[in-house]
């Protein structure tokens, strides 16, 4: 009984409560990471998508031994080619999965290609773009339906 007591006077007062499904979209909004069909991956946080290739894509790939990114500045239209990745078994086009302006690139993969292979959906992001139409991500996947979209190509 004790415990109890204790326990709901200390941890409950700082056990975050949402209330409704307003502030949960607003949650929502502000970090989320879809897929596309074509082993691409958007992080989206206020409005920025930060973009890259899935592990599943730097592993079908190999080694990766250079990565062209866009210039800053460049508006994109949605599947847009936005660079490319080359390995020892081939290249392959990165193709943006929203339409938006090119805000920053990941200026240590030209040093560090291998940044994809080691980390490809962190460190080896490719490069950052200000989302200019928010619906398109509803078009992607999430991690749920890429990883049978995976399986799926598998077998």
């Amino acid at each position: 009984m004790a415990l109890r007591l204790l326990s709901a006077s200390v941890f409950r007062p700082y056990t975050p409560v949402i209330r409704n499904s307003a502030s949960l979209a607003a949650i929502r909004a502000y970090a989320t990471k879809k897929y596309t069909a074509e082993h691409e991956w958007i992080s989206v946080e206020n409005g920025v998508g930060t973009i890259g290739i899935t592990d599943h894509a730097q592993s079908a790939l190999g080694d990766v031994v250079f990565v062209e990114t866009p210039a800053v500045g460049d508006n994109v239209e949605k599947n847009d080619a936005i660079g490319a990745v080359e390995s020892v078994k081939a290249a392959s086009d990165v193709c943006s999965p929203v339409s938006g302006e090119v805000i920053d690139v990941n200026g240590a993969l030209g040093d560090d290609p291998t940044l994809i292979n080691a980390s490809p959906e962190e460190e080896g992001w490719m490069a950052k773009i200000k989302i200019s139409n928010p619906e398109e991500l509803d078009t992607l996947m999430d991690a749920t339906a890429y990883a049978a979209h995976c399986d799926a190509e598998e077998h």
